[in-house]
């Protein structure tokens, strides 16, 4: 009964696993398919985005096959527990949801493309799931490294409501919350770049049909978001 409740609620600080000072694996040193280090320092004038869009294994290869972006690694992230295992968020007694960091060029690709990409690959309004993956570790959520972030952020989340909305769809549960209080914790070895190494590996990423405009044809990501589309629709041939 107490696994069943922590798939619908999230634990307080008390109620979750205790954790560990250091993390209990070894994480790779490079990235499968880009070559370039997973763990920081990074080079100047990288910048840095965490997302969380549903199981971890397809949402990393939807930003590390995205010009622009220099690596990417998955691990947990908006929980209690300090250096938790797989086991642990799966049960979910930590309180993290999977999250993918997102190394990335801002010269070559915006923090507000990101946005779009994080947006229209999975449905933002199913709460603590993410079609057939129940828990609170598949919970939707943008974690910030910037106040310009988190207005980036909380910009193309209003756009994208209203666009849901005139869908069909329920209100967006994503959380958009600063990052300097939410630890990122790498995940173990197996599971980064999963998808490089498992080809035909479970995916479980899918997005509403629903589009949000690109940046740069919009106001969006800079001051009123306005710049919504519904998804174009299909006409057979």
């Amino acid at each position: 009964m107490l696994f069943s409740r922590f798939k619908n609620h999230l634990p307080t600080p008390e109620e979750a696993l205790a954790g560990r000072t250091e993390p209990p694996f070894a994480v790779p040193d490079r990235h499968t398919v880009l070559g370039n280090p997973l763990l920081g320092p990074y080079p100047d004038g990288l910048e840095i985005a965490d997302f969380g869009l549903g199981c971890f294994w397809g949402a990393e290869r939807k930003f590390w096959q995205t010009e622009g972006v220099w690596t990417t690694l998955v691990g947990y992230q908006g929980g209690h527990t300090e250096n938790p295992t797989y086991e642990e968020v799966c049960s979910g007694h930590t309180g993290h949801t999977e999250a993918v960091r997102v190394v990335y060029d801002p010269a070559v690709v915006p923090y507000t493309a990101l946005l779009k990409l994080f947006w229209e690959s999975h449905d933002p309004t199913q709460g603590f799931r993410q079609g057939n993956d129940v828990g609170t570790q598949y919970r939707s959520a943008v974690y910030t490294h910037s106040p310009t972030q988190q207005q980036a952020a909380e910009a193309s989340r209003d756009a994208y409501r209203t666009v849901l909305h005139n869908s069909g769809y329920t209100d967006i549960t994503t959380e958009i919350l600063p990052a300097d209080t939410r630890p990122f914790y790498p995940a173990e070895g197996y599971h980064q770049q999963y998808l490089d190494k498992n080809p035909a590996g479970y995916c479980g990423i899918g997005g509403t049909g629903v589009k949000l405009s690109a940046p740069s044809e919009t106001n969006w990501g800079r001051s009123c978001p306005t710049g919504i589309a519904p998804a174009p629709e299909v006409t057979e041939q």
